[in-house]
């Protein structure tokens, strides 16, 4: 019984002169010396500046660091982005003053008479405060958007409008994409990542913006509203089902079947303006990691704790892409840098 015990302190006493031994030797050790012998793991939204702005709401960021993460160790093979247009990937305002829409750069004394411009102009004071009304639900909100967007392209097909001249009208207008939209449309080509717009606005009048803007990649899909010319190139009625903010879902879902290649992208980063954009990514049918991110451009403080409560990060007043590049930039970098 003695010898058990007496080896058994001996043991512990190794093991305690072991621990001092080693506790010295760390207490001997230069900071600088430990620092990159065990460096610190940041944060990784600590690592995204860009999300440590006080424009930048997130719920439950342990949710987005760990999709962050998801997405990062997957790379850019998996992952496409699936993006709303107007007031999401172009600007809501610009030195205070509302930057158009597609419907809105329409309103163009080239394309319509003053009488068309007033009652389009009308319309949106109408109908606009109804799309963002917290107190409606979407059901109650779904024949308004109808009516709206019917009533618009009734007005548009009246005038009779040239399509020669949409390129002008655009160059034109006041519309402009977001700061930084540039860097995310050609990484996003660079990286062979799939970009589908689903919009709720124009097809014609969106894709001459980007083309425009010299970005138009063999990579976008976009899914709209888009004119039916007749053969003098005049304006006769708008093609296909009316899509308005509410029922993209539809569009998602046909988009899906006719790019097969999707099915493969599991991931995605959805961007949007509005909680009726959240219902894009239906056309994806088994994801595995979706971020979602809701640029808050109007009415904030009465809209903020729905939207916080729908997406994953919310942007309040941010006229850039800052945060979408940030993400794109982590998520296509090598997870073995990180």
């Amino acid at each position: 019984m003695f010898g058990l015990k007496r080896s058994k302190y001996i043991a512990d006493s190794s093991v305690f002169s072991l621990r001092r031994v080693y506790k010295m030797a760390l207490l001997s050790t230069p900071v600088r010396t430990l620092l990159e012998m065990y460096p610190p793991q940041p944060n990784k939204l600590q690592m995204m500046s860009e999300l440590c702005k006080s424009s930048v709401l997130i719920r439950e960021r342990h949710r987005v660091e760990k999709t962050l993460h998801a997405l990062q160790q997957e790379g850019g093979g998996s992952l496409h982005v699936i993006s709303d247009f107007d007031m999401t990937l172009t600007k809501f305002a610009h030195n205070g003053k509302r930057v158009p829409t597609t419907h809105n750069i329409l309103d163009n004394r080239l394309l319509v008479d003053e009488e068309c411009g007033k009652k389009m102009r009308e319309l949106l004071s109408t109908y606009y405060p109804i799309e963002i009304d917290t107190n409606r639900t979407v059901e109650e909100k779904l024949p308004f958007m109808v009516e709206w967007w019917t009533k618009v392209h009734q007005l548009l097909v009246e005038q009779k409008i040239r399509k020669d001249r949409l390129a002008q009208a655009v160059r034109e207008s006041t519309s402009m994409l977001r700061d930084g939209c540039k860097i995310f449309f050609d990484c996003l080509a660079d990286q062979n990542i799939p970009l589908l717009i689903f919009s709720g606005g124009v097809g014609d009048v969106l894709e001459e913006m980007i083309r425009q803007n010299h970005i138009f990649h063999p990579n976008i899909h976009v899914i709209s509203n888009y004119m039916d010319f007749d053969h003098t190139g005049v304006l006769r009625a708008f093609k296909g089902q009316l899509i308005h903010t509410f029922n993209k879902s539809q569009g998602a879902l046909s988009l899906a079947a006719r790019v097969p290649k999707l099915q493969a992208r599991p991931n995605v980063l959805l961007l949007g303006d509005s909680l009726g954009d959240l219902n894009m990514a239906a056309g994806v049918s088994n994801p595995r990691n979706v971020l979602t991110v809701g640029f808050l451009n109007d009415q904030v403080d009465e809209r903020r704790e729905s939207y916080v409560n729908s997406f994953d990060i919310v942007l309040t007043k941010d006229e850039t892409m800052d945060v979408p590049n940030a993400i794109l930039k982590f998520v296509t970098s090598s997870a073995d840098n990180k």
